[in-house]
């Protein structure tokens, strides 16, 4: 429960950092980005060029904020606000210090590129409160009916560590977890694609369910129904059974699902701050400028058309009405907009991307959060000594229940629930306030003699993100034989590949990724439609410093036939 690591993988402080670049597209988006000769250059008589940018996410804001450095005019669209599915909000007559993160909000040290941007505005991160991680005092596991209290994984039976070992011993068994993680680690790009390979083969018909079903390991269903329920790492993983293995290993290959951080103050500040900073390093625009700037402060709104007009230019209509024609565009909203709130042109794609983005498997998430006067649930038991509450992971409706902090004598948040998929599901026809009570009557039989409800200070927040109209799901999660659609979207910035009449279009953003759900993929895909848009434009990349287009025969993701 504290890691998907195997005894096997001894890591040292020595030890280079792993980072979510592989292993589908093994290349290093962080020494990319670090590099002292830049991201790339456009010709001179480029400059000022306007580029649409369409979404006003993580991926949207990053690649705008790139393309502005470069000297071209990104014009942002945006349907909602800017952030996307970082999205952070405060409660009603509370401290407006007080928040909860409604989209993504713990982040693994392997989100390298991630963390470079996150560092450049000068924005701090934390420990996360995962279940039994180190930033947790404690946690309690409460299986039909049946309550465990633990602070390290030594506290719970030992059919939890049984399931754990069960779990490390599948990964190294059925799919050389080891050897994996240390190509990762030591950047070993060609042993990561010969092991990858042949993974892709073999399981991209597989199941995470099956997957488990076929190893000796999970060969009791006892141990398979408690991984799903409780898993290690951040909780259970049985919502994502139906779900593609290949999907499992990248997360658990690149440890994305180990030593989480928090971003101090909310996620949605990094796109926010992203906005408003002016870049030392610029080129054609004066010193001074920023994204907020360029647009008067505020994006433009939603697009409700996208069409191709004469010269293969690409045409945009906002819900203002305003219609305006660019050279190139990059597309990082939710990909099933463009088959539904957006009018298309079946000519802006390709018919195999349309078939991609048609099949795109989207995972549901609910979460619901309530500010409370203190952190009372670092009290102490007088008759156990134990915590009076603990992080918990249950099989009742609330699944995951977090216990947020800022210090013993300030107001704290309780995320009550966390689920995904058919979990979400059940809350959908509830009311804020009725999800409330279903939540605490479910911890009250974990917890009799709590009384949450007395600690509440507020009203409670709560998404659910299929129900979201410019989101419709949390994150992009491949089935079974998913793997080629994946890599038609993902390798869509390679646009020397296509029709001339279907260029000027470049896909980026959580859909777009091989690491769904993960900020990373946001990031990586933006830097991908930069260098793409750069190209286009008749720039490129220094040669010290070549960029993922550049290099793309070498690291290309596996082909798998088609017939």
């Amino acid at each position: 429960m504290t890691s998907t690591v195997p005894n096997a993988v001894q890591h040292t402080d020595a030890q280079p950092p792993i980072t979510m670049f592989g292993p589908d597209f093994p290349y290093a988006y962080d020494d990319f980005l670090a590099h002292p000769a830049g991201i790339g250059q456009i010709p001179a008589t480029e400059h000022g060029a306007e580029v649409a940018v369409i979404g006003g996410g993580l991926s949207g804001i990053i690649a705008a904020y790139e393309l502005m450095k470069m000297g071209l005019r990104p014009v942002v669209y945006e349907a909602d606000q800017i952030g996307g599915r970082l999205r952070t909000v405060g409660f009603e007559g509370c401290d407006p210090e007080l928040t909860a993160e409604m989209g993504a909000m713990r982040f693994p040290p392997s989100s390298t590129a991630l963390q470079h941007y996150i560092d450049l505005v000068g924005l701090e991160t934390k420990p996360f409160p995962n279940p039994l991680s180190p930033a947790t005092p404690s946690t309690v596991v409460d299986l039909k009916g049946e309550s465990h209290y633990a602070e390290t994984i030594a506290d719970l039976p030992q059919v939890y560590r049984d399931v754990m070992d069960a779990w490390n011993a599948c990964l190294e068994e059925g799919a050389d977890f080891s050897d994996m993680n240390r190509a990762m680690r030591e950047r070993d790009v060609p042993r990561i694609r010969e092991i990858w390979a042949k993974l892709v083969e073999k399981f991209d018909n597989q199941t995470f369910y099956g997957f488990l079903c076929d190893s000796e390991a999970f060969k009791s269903f006892r141990h398979r129904e408690i991984f799903g329920q409780v898993g290690f790492g951040t909780g259970g993983w049985d919502t994502d059974f139906p779900n593609s293995i290949l999907e499992i290993l990248r997360v658990v290959y690149s440890e994305a699902d180990d030593h989480h951080r928090g971003i101090v103050g909310g996620s949605q500040q990094l796109p926010l701050r992203l906005w408003d900073r002016e870049p030392q390093k610029i080129v054609h625009w004066p010193l001074g400028t920023s994204l907020a700037s360029l647009h008067n402060g505020e994006p433009r709104p939603a697009v409700t058309r996208l069409n191709r007009t004469a010269g293969n230019k690409i045409t945009v209509t906002d819900a203002s009405g305003d219609i305006r024609t660019y050279r190139a565009a990059i597309f990082t909203a939710q990909s099933w907009l463009l088959l539904s709130k957006i009018a298309c042109d079946d000519a802006l794609f390709p018919i195999d991307h349309w078939t991609a983005m048609e099949r795109t498997h989207y995972m549901e998430s609910s979460k619901l959060f309530v500010p409370v006067d203190r952190p009372f649930w670092l009290d102490k038991d007088e008759i156990t000594g134990r915590d009076t509450m603990s992080m918990t992971l249950t099989d009742r409706m609330t699944r995951g229940t977090y216990l947020l902090d800022e210090g013993p004598d300030k107001p704290a948040v309780i995320c009550l629930s966390y689920t995904w998929c058919d979990d979400s599901l059940k809350w959908l026809p509830l009311s804020p306030n009725e999800r409330m009570d279903v939540m605490l009557k479910s911890l009250g039989e974990i917890y009799p003699n709590v009384d949450i409800r007395k600690h509440i200070i507020g009203n409670p927040v709560t998404v659910s993100w299929e129900n979201e109209p410019y989101f419709m799901g949390a994150f992009k999660a491949n089935l079974p034989g998913h793997y080629r659609y994946q890599r038609r979207l993902f390798t869509h910035f390679m646009q020397d590949r296509l029709p001339a009449d279907k260029r000027g279009v470049f896909l980026a953003g959580d859909d777009i990724s091989w690491t769904a759900g993960w900020a990373e993929g946001a990031v990586q895909t933006a830097l991908n439609a930069v260098w793409g848009v750069m190209t286009q434009f008749g720039g490129a990349t220094d040669a010290t410093n070549p960029g993922p287009g550049d290099v793309f025969d070498e690291i290309s993701p596996v082909e798998l036939p088609e017939d």
